[in-house]
């Protein structure tokens, strides 16, 4: 199917047996992040236009499921993990860990390949994050943004996300 695939084309625009075909030649790798620890990615990037946490989340959830950027739109309206079947999941956070067997898997060098990633640094940094822009956010918010990313915590481990309470 290279003949068919460019830049611009989607899987979308295939009939089911091409997708199907085509998905069978594929090794397919997700790669997921807790949707919060997404928001916060989001509003230190500079992509929300709010002075504040609160005021990008209140954006966030006026915009709906739909209208929403693919920056913060949830996952599984994105990649369809219900329909695809990903050989891999990869976390963020466990990305060294994760991506070392996933190189291995392939036959290729996981420690020359990898960069330095300091994954309990990561995880501890986004855990203080979380805690402080959580408490930014109305008991209103904090549940509209659980029902927001509804999906995405029932169908990927997110367990110690503060969405996920």
């Amino acid at each position: 199917y290279r003949r068919l695939h460019t830049k611009e084309t989607r899987l979308s625009q295939f009939n089911q047996t091409e997708i199907k075909a085509m998905l069978a030649s594929y090794t397919k790798v997700l790669f997921v992040r807790d949707p919060f620890h997404r928001l916060i990615a989001t509003f230190l990037q500079g992509m929300g236009i709010s002075p504040s946490f609160s005021s990008f989340v209140q954006e966030v959830l006026d915009s709906g499921v739909h209208n929403s950027s693919v920056a913060w739109k949830p996952l599984v309206s994105l990649c369809w993990p219900c329909l695809i079947q990903y050989d891999y999941v990869v976390m963020f956070g466990f990305l060294r860990q994760e991506l070392g067997h996933l190189l291995r898997r392939a036959g290729l060098p996981a420690g020359s390949l990898l960069p330095e990633l300091t994954d309990s640094q990561v995880q501890w940094t986004y855990r203080w994050l979380s805690e402080q822009m959580f408490s930014e956010l109305s008991a209103q918010q904090k549940k509209q943004l659980s029902r927001f990313y509804r999906w995405d915590l029932a169908a990927f481990p997110f367990s110690s996300s503060f969405l996920s309470d």
